[in-house]
């Protein structure tokens, strides 16, 4: 584990350009993975059966939140205006999208590979303990594939002290055909563009939006069908751009600081996967 003051500065860049750095090809059959450790520790492109999946680094929307498939954490989504409170005292974290905290830090912060296989590969991240994240902690990944299947496995851990968290998943699906995907309820959100309490009855789409549930997701692009599953109990549904669909699995919703913090002890460790299976 890195020293306090060894660990990387969590940088404000939301809408910044980010290169891809140095990719890590891992593979099994007619499936085959490229890891980006230095962009995030995200996933910069699946491809199977030769269709690629994910909005990738070159194909036009370079910025550090929109392309490929990152980890979100030690939050998910937004935290209104970056201020929450916490053991009754209160916090600010730097804004970095549309006058709010988006997606924790670990998507902007390099990742270090811990092992790799020819079919797996781990990642670990030692969390800022600064202005950008005051609590420090550890997140690991493992993204392991088989043939016409991908499994995701993250994790977060408190250090010395008590910390919010949330995790999950913001995969850039390039635009399906089709989504089977039928929610009954959702987190309202306000004029701000942030989730609310309490939930309401879902509407049509196009969403950009939080579901409570953890039902599978299936999207269809020419003659294949991705079935997505997880054991995190939101959704968040992003399908008002005209190139890409967001299918994010999250342990909890946007604003979750705000809305019911979930607390991780000292030592204690959040984990969660999500698997992508062609059918």
């Amino acid at each position: 584990m890195a020293a306090e003051t060894d660990r990387p500065r969590a940088r404000n860049d939301a809408t910044a350009p980010l290169p891809p750095g140095p990719v890590l090809r891992i593979g099994s059959g007619a499936t085959e993975v490229d890891v980006a450790p230095e962009a995030g520790g995200r996933i910069a492109q699946i491809v199977h059966e030769g269709v690629a999946h994910l909005v990738g680094p070159d194909d036009g929307w370079p910025t550090t939140i929109a392309w490929g498939c990152y980890p979100m954490l030690p939050w998910v989504g937004r935290i209104r205006r970056g201020r929450f409170r916490f053991d009754g005292r209160a916090y600010v974290l730097p804004t970095n999208f549309g006058g709010h905290a988006i997606h924790g830090v670990g998507f902007a912060l390099p990742w270090q590979v811990e092992t790799q296989t020819p079919d797996a590969i781990a990642l670990s991240l030692a969390l800022p303990a600064d202005a950008a994240w005051p609590f420090g902690g550890t997140a690991a990944q493992r993204i392991e594939v088989a043939p016409g299947r991908v499994r995701l496995t993250l994790s977060l851990a408190a250090g010395a002290r008590t910390m919010p968290a949330e995790i999950g998943w913001h995969p850039w699906f390039r635009k399906p055909e089709r989504v089977d995907f039928a929610p009954a309820q959702v987190y309202p959100r306000d004029g701000e563009g942030i989730a609310t309490l309490p939930l309401t009855p879902a509407p049509s789409g196009p969403w950009d939006d939080c579901f409570p549930g953890s039902d599978d997701i299936v999207l269809y692009r020419g003659d294949q069908r991705l079935r997505l599953r997880s054991d995190c109990d939101h959704r968040v549904v992003y399908d008002a751009a005209p190139h890409a669909t967001c299918i994010e699995p999250q342990s909890g919703p946007p604003d979750a600081f705000n809305l019911a913090p979930r607390r991780l002890a000292p030592g204690e460790r959040l984990t969660r996967w999500f698997e992508l299976v062609w059918e």
